[in-house]
């Protein structure tokens, strides 16, 4: 139980992380698996004593990977900001670090103050596998045109319904549609980069964006047919989803960041 004395202002302090998602089953706390909510939760009991509310502002799933992911919570605890984050990074493991920690108004949540999210999903393309990348890039050894895909991936661009790019089950209720930004493909020498923002994010619509434009590489799909799959309303017209290991969480968007 959170326990904020009344001698003392309550704080609301928004924490920015990043972490490697490889030894981790995502951010939530779940029964028998280890996840990044419950490491970081841990180290601030090291800190402050107290197991505060504390608010994540996205789900990724076992694997995945965050340059940044943020954390609001509040507290009645006096200790400076600065401080707070150098004395989490002595209590966090090696494959997380707070990148930032600030005070931010009351009613401020990092889930639902979000006004968007970047993802970015890497793939390593070449014969020979990276060691280096073990668990942080999808190898694919076959030839990819990213001009192709670049091309086909703009018809994700705008409000749609993303039902046929996202994976079923009680995380997702209700609306689906979502307004995509912008979607890059993009090589540097052997290393592809997808990046898509948008509003907000179904389970697994990323993966599935990638595993569908690799499927369009294959010549499984039609280039131009994205837009009739969106269309279709159907999980079965998309592609595979692709691997965990190449997703990344790459920024969230706060309208006080604009």
């Amino acid at each position: 139980m959170q326990h904020i004395s009344p001698e003392r202002p309550i704080r609301n302090l928004l924490i920015t992380i990043a972490y490697r998602g490889t030894n981790y089953h995502g951010w939530q706390i779940q029964e028998n698996a280890l996840s990044v909510q419950q490491v970081f939760q841990d180290a601030l009991f090291e800190i402050i004593s107290d197991h505060p509310d504390i608010k994540g502002c996205s789900r990724t799933d076992s694997g995945v990977h965050a340059n940044m992911y943020c954390i609001s919570l509040k507290t009645s605890h006096p200790i400076e900001c600065i401080r707070l984050k150098m004395a989490l990074n002595r209590y966090l493991p090696m494959d997380m670090a707070v990148l930032d920690v600030r005070e931010v108004p009351l009613d401020f949540h990092a889930r639902y103050s979000c006004a968007g999210k970047e993802y970015v999903y890497k793939l390593w393309n070449s014969e020979i596998r990276n060691p280096f990348l073990l668990g942080l890039a999808l190898h694919y050894r076959y030839p990819i045109n990213e001009q192709i895909l670049n091309n086909a991936a703009q018809a994700f661009v705008g409000s749609h319904d993303f039902t046929s790019f996202c994976t079923l089950d009680k995380r997702e209720k209700g609306d689906f549609v979502r307004t995509v930004r912008y979607f890059r493909v993009e090589r540097e020498g052997e290393m592809i980069t997808f990046t898509v923002a948008a509003d907000g994010f179904l389970y697994n619509m990323v993966r599935i964006m990638v595993g569908t434009l690799l499927h369009i590489q294959q010549g499984r799909i039609l280039p131009d047919a994205v837009s009739d799959i969106i269309k279709a309303e159907s999980r079965k017209a998309a592609g595979p989803t692709a691997p965990a290991c190449g997703l990344y969480l790459n920024k969230v968007f706060y309208e006080f960041d604009r």
